[in-house]
């Protein structure tokens, strides 16, 4: 059993436990939806199997209170971050102002195999935002206001952005450089009931040239849309991107016909009514859930401290050696120089 443990706590082990995690990690960049978890997930746990040899054969690491803590601290976060890789989502999502969050509504999601989160309990109601830019367009801080329920039959209003999350039952929704404007229209056709949606505009300054977007009817005809708009942008100096205040009209074409329409206003176009309701702000979230960050602060928070005790106590060892060694060097010298003078 003893030579078994020696040969998982072999160094060579180690190695390549660290070149197959190096691998891994390169392969599971920016979480492709093709690459398997097992790419980070197994080298964990070879790594982690390999520490724990060590720690129970190795008599310089589990006889040093301090080294024998950082140990252990490295074999729970290599642990912790294999849970987090098979219980891990994320995930993004585009929400329009007074669009409330829905799960089917979130694209790119890539779930860990034994995820137990319940994001269909996840409640809450995009409101309004706004973006600062300072000269030679660079992001400043985003505010995004999101809506919750209070639990009293009211909405408690939060204020969320890259470096503050919106947290609901572990989920994460951190804001991002994708966002910008949509147009709300309605369209009535004869013989059917209205119907409300938002057509979203590419990302906003990012594509300020091409505020446009297509429609496709069920008969197959397509209306192109264009939002033209007065954000006040302005790379030469400091300015505020805030939709709720951006005025905009909406230019429509369908075939050879060109309208525009200033919000509230109607057009008979494709065999049907359209109505320009009104501009709107959407903003982009990145989801992101791991139940280990929290486990994962504390054990690394701990891991240092026990490096830190075994150098403390090291450099307190190699000091009072050369204490010992000088207090030697003098009592000798002294010894010296009392046989000269008798």
């Amino acid at each position: 059993m003893r030579r078994m443990l020696r040969k998982l706590a072999s160094l060579r082990l180690t190695v390549f436990g660290m070149i197959m995690l190096g691998i891994g990690a390169a392969l599971n960049y920016d979480n492709p939806v093709s690459t398997p978890v097992w790419v980070l997930v197994a080298p964990l746990a070879l790594l982690a199997l390999n520490l724990f040899a060590a720690i129970l054969t190795n008599p310089r690491i589990n006889r040093r209170g301090g080294l024998l803590v950082f140990h252990v601290g490295l074999l729970l976060i290599a642990v912790l971050a294999a849970i987090g890789r098979l219980t891990y989502m994320e995930g993004r999502i585009e929400l329009v102002e007074g669009q409330p969050f829905a799960v089917e509504d979130v694209i790119d999601m890539r779930v860990g195999l034994l995820h137990g989160g319940s994001m269909e309990e996840v409640n809450f109601v995009q409101g309004p935002y706004t973006v600062d830019y300072t000269t030679g367009m660079t992001r400043g801080p985003t505010r995004s206001h999101v809506a919750l329920p209070d639990g009293r039959g009211g909405w408690e209003q939060l204020v969320v952005g890259d470096d503050t999350p919106l947290v609901i039952d572990g989920y994460r929704f951190y804001s991002t450089f994708n966002k910008g404007f949509a147009a709300i229209v309605t369209w009535m056709s004869e013989g059917s009931e209205p119907v409300t949606g938002a057509v979203h505009m590419p990302s906003y300054p990012l594509f300020e040239h091409r505020q446009a977007n297509r429609w496709v009817l069920d008969d197959g005809r397509e209306i192109r849309f264009w939002l033209q708009l007065e954000t006040g942008m302005d790379p030469a100096s400091d300015w505020r991107l805030e939709p709720a205040r951006t005025p905009g009209v909406l230019v429509l074409r369908e075939g050879d016909q060109r309208i525009e329409l200033a919000p509230g206003q109607t057009a008979s176009i494709a065999g049907g009514m359209l109505r320009y309701d009104r501009p709107v702000g959407w903003m982009g979230y990145k989801i992101y859930y791991d139940p280990t960050l929290p486990w994962l602060f504390v054990v690394s928070f701990i891991t240092v401290f026990g490096l830190a005790a075994h150098l403390w106590r090291k450099i307190g060892s190699v000091q009072a050696a050369a204490a010992a060694q000088e207090r030697q060097g003098a009592t000798r010298a002294g010894r010296g120089l009392s046989g000269g003078v008798s």
